[in-house]
């Protein structure tokens, strides 16, 4: 059972250890650099929420959702909405579902509107990336034809 958790004091080295596959280190930033600019984010008007994503008791992956980002090149939907700026399945737990899974979870998280109504949720991701394409598509995610800093953009309507 997938679920997503507060990174606490006790879970969050398990969190900041976990790690894509070296040909995936070019999609995602590390754990420990995305809790950070959390921190940055909240102390500059954003609003982030990071989780951790538990497979049962075992951390598998991290998410990074924000709602309303500065400080960063956005698309032309990203007033008021919801971006999942971040998301990884540690390289030993991929190919398993969780990646799906949490995927469901996060949607649920977000359509309960956290930090404010949205009519969107996007995701930035590296045209490369079959893998995440094929899994945001799943979702009814669609590419909005926007490009930003290399990524391509992709929305769903929440």
């Amino acid at each position: 059972m997938i679920t997503l958790r507060k990174i606490t004091l006790e879970n969050r080295r398990s969190i900041f250890n976990l790690e894509v596959s070296e040909d995936q280190r070019r999609f995602v930033a590390s754990n420990l650099s995305s809790v950070a600019s959390c921190y940055v984010l909240a102390t500059n008007e954003g609003h982030p929420f990071p989780f951790a994503i538990y497979a049962d008791e075992q951390p598998v992956g991290f998410v990074m959702i924000t709602y309303r980002i500065n400080g960063y090149e956005l698309p032309t939907i990203a007033d008021n909405s919801y971006c999942i700026l971040r998301l990884m399945i540690d390289k030993q737990y991929q190919n398993r579902g969780y990646g799906r899974e949490a995927m469901k979870k996060i949607l649920e998280f977000i359509r309960t509107f956290p930090a404010g109504p949205a009519q969107f949720c996007w995701i930035p991701y590296k045209a490369e990336n079959a893998a995440a394409k094929k899994l945001y598509e799943s979702y009814g995610f669609r590419d909005n034809g926007e490009i930003i800093e290399n990524e391509q953009i992709t929305v769903l309507r929440l």
